[in-house]
């Protein structure tokens, strides 16, 4: 398989390098004046995901309800659980703040582009697709504080959540710009198929942004003092074996509920993501001013390419076995 240059993946590196040499202007009280950057961002983000979300393609994938319970189980049970198992299984040996970053990433929502361009690639239920993903991100704003705040009140991530305030930030700064991106669609709807690839830019371009000052405030706190290349490498292989086990679940279930072929590429696909587009935002929002914040993006950087890589090989493969099979025979 012959892999594309990826320049999104190549600026989280370059934003995290940036944090480290010059974390004055993204930390808190710096000159680029984060506390408003932030927010101004997310909104930004997320009106430009609600100026792209097409309705019609919500409504052809909202008739597949067994799908759509098996993904939204994965995303906000199977994958809490799983991160609950793995916190009490390593105890002391994992830090507060990674602790809090991995169960982070198993309480996030899906992703929404790539989830439904690998369904796609691999020729799968792509409404189906749409659909959950779309309403994995709704379910998020709500059921991802929820069970970060259910952690921290167990007392395994050092600090209270006040889950009051986080949520109404959250639908201020995330659901309301979505809610106004879909209603300005009959005006700008046209205008954003035309400039999809710039607002893509924008987008990427707004969560490195986000990326950079998250981890100024890390660096610039000395968090990562005392961390070597050992905890990167550890949060590779936590983050690898829970994908992996995530992916192998989905396609039993799948299987056992008798889906289709379309619906369980869906299934795997979905429910086997997480947001890294939506992660960081709400990451500020719901651990604002935590100066470990870096840390707890770290597990949701390392799984956003290795997701896709692997989805990536997955994708290419499934989709080849179906045109080798409409292939006509001389």
């Amino acid at each position: 398989m012959k892999l594309k240059f990826d320049w999104f993946l190549c600026g989280l590196v370059l934003a995290t390098v940036l944090a480290w040499l010059a974390p004055g202007p993204g930390a808190a009280g710096g000159w680029m004046h984060p506390e408003l950057l932030t927010k101004g961002g997310i909104a930004l983000i997320f009106f430009l995901h609600g100026l792209a979300l097409s309705f019609a393609a919500l409504k052809a994938g909202s008739l597949r309800w067994p799908l759509h319970l098996l993904v939204q189980a994965s995303t906000f049970l199977l994958f809490p659980l799983i991160g609950l198992g793995v916190i009490a299984l390593l105890g002391d040996r994992m830090g507060p703040d990674l602790k809090l970053g991995f169960f982070y990433l198993c309480a996030l929502p899906s992703t929404v582009s790539s989830s439904v361009a690998m369904t796609a690639a691999a020729k799968g239920n792509v409404a189906g697709a749409v659909f959950n993903a779309t309403l994995s991100s709704l379910i998020g704003v709500f059921l991802t504080p929820l069970w970060i705040a259910l952690l921290l009140k167990s007392g395994a991530g050092g600090h209270a959540l006040a889950i009051g305030p986080v949520i109404w930030d959250l639908t201020c700064w995330l659901v309301l710009p979505l809610v106004v991106g879909q209603l300005c669609r009959p005006w700008l709807g046209a205008w954003a198929g035309r400039h999809k690839p710039a607002i893509n830019l924008a987008d990427r371009a707004t969560i490195l942004l986000l990326v950079y000052t998250s981890f100024c405030d890390s660096f610039k706190e000395g968090i990562w003092s005392g961390h070597g290349p050992g905890l990167i490498c550890g949060v590779i292989a936590g983050t690898f074996f829970l994908f992996v086990a995530v992916m192998l679940i989905m396609g039993r279930a799948a299987r056992a509920l008798h889906f289709s072929r379309e619906d369980r590429i869906a299934a795997m696909f979905c429910g086997s993501k997480k947001t890294l587009a939506s992660g960081v935002p709400m990451a500020k929002l719901i651990f604002a001013g935590h100066p470990g914040i870096g840390l707890i993006l770290l597990p949701i950087m390392i799984y956003h390419p290795l997701q896709l890589v692997i989805c990536g090989v997955l994708a290419q493969r499934w989709g080849r076995e179906v045109s080798d099979k409409n292939v006509p025979t001389a």
